[in-house]
C-alpha cells in the first residue's frame, strides 16, 4: 500500500481534479452489525475523514459527497432528526480540523426545512474556512440534482428577464450550486447500486463512474486506490473526442 499510495501521490491530481462520490450502505451495514442506523451513519462519517484525507494528499482538489437527499425525508422521521444531530456533532468534531488542514466547505443545495442550529453550524464552518485552497469539500445536504436546475433555471430567468434565450450553457452552468467548479472527473457509489439517484445530473455529464459493492463504512483506503487506478488507466473521450 505505502508504494501504491506513493504513486498515486505523484499522478491522480494530475489527473483527477473533481471527485463525486454517493456514499451508500450505511443502512444495510448497521442491519449486517445488528446495531442501529444511526450507530451506521456514525461509522460512515469515519469512511468520510480517511476520504477527504487521502484525496488532499493525493492534491485532488474538490470532493462533493451525497450527504443527504431531498428524497430522504421520506425516512423515518427519528432517523432525519438523528442524521440532523450527527451533522451538527460533525460540524463541531471536524470543522476544527478541516480548517486546520487548508480544507475549504461548502454546502449544496436547500437550506429550507433544515433546523435552523444546523443552519448556523453550516454558516459558520463555511465563514472559517473560506480562505482556504488545498481543497474543497461540498456536502450536498437537502440536496437533489433536479432541484438545483430548476433553481438555477429560475434564478437566471429572474435576472435576464426577456434575455433567456440568450443564455449560454456555460451561463447557465455559473447559476448551479458548483458554478465556479470544473465538473467531476468520477463518479463513486458503493454499495453495490449503479444509478445516479438525482445527483448532480448536469455535472456528471461526461464523468467516469466506477461502482463498487463495498458498504460505505467498510470502504478502505484499498478501494478508493482502486478506483483511482482503474480512473487513471482510462481513456475518456467527450463527444468522441479523446481526452489528451
Amino acid at each position: 500500500m505505502g508504494k501504491e499510495r506513493k504513486r498515486n501521490h505523484e499522478s491522480v491530481g494530475a489527473y483527477l481534479r473533481h471527485l463525486a462520490i454517493i456514499m451508500d450502505g450505511n443502512g444495510r451495514w448497521a442491519e449486517k452489525n445488528r446495531i442501529s442506523r444511526v450507530e451506521g451513519h456514525r461509522k460512515g462519517v469515519q469512511t468520510v475523514e480517511m476520504v477527504v484525507r487521502e484525496c488532499s494528499e493525493n492534491d485532488i482538489s474538490f470532493v462533493t459527497l451525497y450527504s443527504f437527499s431531498t428524497e430522504n425525508w421520506k425516512r423515518p422521521i427519528s432517523e432525519v432528526q438523528a442524521l440532523f444531530e450527527l451533522f451538527n456533532h460533525s460540524i463541531n468534531e471536524y470543522g476544527p480540523k478541516l480548517h486546520a488542514n487548508r480544507v475549504r466547505v461548502r454546502f449544496i443545495g436547500r437550506r429550507e426545512g433544515i433546523p435552523g442550529e444546523l443552519i448556523r453550524g453550516m454558516d459558520s464552518l463555511e465563514k472559517m474556512t473560506a480562505a482556504n485552497t488545498k481543497l474543497t469539500l461540498n456536502l450536498a445536504i437537502n440536496y437533489g440534482g433536479r432541484d438545483e436546475i430548476l433553481r438555477a433555471f429560475r434564478r437566471i430567468v429572474y435576472d435576464k428577464g426577456q434575455e433567456a434565450h440568450t443564455i449560454s450553457e456555460d451561463e447557465f452552468r455559473s447559476y448551479l450550486d458548483t458554478g465556479e467548479q470544473p465538473d467531476p472527473d468520477l463518479l463513486i457509489r458503493t454499495a453495490g447500486e449503479m444509478r445516479l439517484s438525482n445527483f448532480l445530473l448536469w455535472q456528471l455529464a461526461y464523468s467516469e463512474m466506477w461502482f463498487t459493492g463495498v458498504l460505505w463504512p467498510e470502504f478502505s483506503p484499498r478501494d478508493l486506490y482502486r478506483a483511482f487506478s482503474d480512473f487513471i488507466a482510462r481513456k475518456r473521450k467527450f463527444g468522441g473526442l479523446k481526452n489528451t
